[in-house]
């Protein structure tokens, strides 16, 4: 079965680290520098991995979501562990075994899958949402990396416990990285679900990496810019998109700052419209 392009947006902003940002690459095995440098691109210059940024946004949503409709893995899975993910492996059989053309199973699939895997994806369906990895521009660059030292603690002397002590880098406070998102063929309400994890960013709501509980990790987003286009089930919509796109022509598509509003808002409502079904449907499943 192949998709069907509906719609498609595309934000651009910057994310800038509040406090220190740490995102390790692991221990070095260098015999000089830091024990625990960061990760880094190709130029050595700091990279926040796309996939922590999602995971973190995610994993927000998720906690979000069991707030208001449960623990019930056929509305919020767990990716982490097989046993709580919305179909298991075991279950993808049975849905196999059911559904024997290629449009059952996937709507069966789809009927199954839990809210947030619809938009983040799942292992067995692709993502709608994809973020590229986060740089540092050159000319915000120099170099500035940070060194701090750590140590662990003997819990019975409440000292530095012996050859314990090591360092570790972080990146400075203030650093801007280039923050890039696309989303296609998303309903309005996973729109509006991706409205509420961005504005957790946008708020400082949500840190990144570790170290967290020494207060590093404290990011702000910024979204500069939002195109959007819907096809809006017109050919002649889609194939005017196409040109301009070839052309590149997108300032059409691009949104002013009250029709970035205006979307955010509508994407929103249609959210809790779906979020207020489900706890309706559940409440009238329970008092059964």
């Amino acid at each position: 079965m192949f998709d069907t392009f509906k719609n498609r947006l595309e934000i651009t902003g910057t994310l800038r680290t509040i406090t220190a940002l740490r995102i390790s690459a692991g221990r070095s095995t260098e015999p000089i520098g830091s024990d625990l440098p960061v990760i880094k691109d190709a130029l050595g210059r700091p990279l926040i991995p796309g996939a922590s940024f999602k995971g973190a946004l995610r994993s927000r949503l998720e906690s979000f979501l069991r707030g208001i409709l449960g623990s019930d893995r056929k509305l919020v899975a767990n990716p982490a562990i097989e046993e709580e993910w919305s179909i298991t492996s075991q279950e993808m059989k049975k849905l196999k075994d059911e559904n024997t053309t290629d449009n059952a199973l996937t709507d069966a699939i789809i009927e199954h899958t839990d809210l947030v895997s619809r938009l983040f994806g799942s292992p067995w369906i692709a993502s709608k949402f994809q973020v590229r990895d986060l740089t540092v521009s050159s000319e915000n660059w120099f170099g500035q990396y940070q060194e701090r030292d750590g140590v662990a603690i003997d819990r019975d002397t409440e000292t530095a416990a012996d050859g314990k002590l090591y360092d570790y880098q972080v990146v400075p406070a203030g650093t801007p990285f280039e923050f890039k998102a696309v989303v296609e063929n998303a309903e309005e309400w996973e729109l509006g679900l991706l409205m509420i994890g961005l504005h957790q960013f946008e708020t400082e709501q949500i840190a990144l990496g570790g170290g967290r509980s020494r207060g590093l990790g404290v990011v702000k987003l910024e979204v500069n810019q939002m195109q959007w286009f819907d096809t809006e089930d017109d050919p002649n919509r889609l194939l005017t998109y196409l040109q301009n796109l070839v052309k590149g022509e997108m300032t059409t598509y691009q949104c002013s700052l009250e029709r970035q509003d205006a979307l955010k808002q509508d994407w929103t409502d249609a959210l809790i419209t779906h979020l207020r079904q489900k706890v309706n449907s559940l409440s009238k499943t329970q008092a059964i």
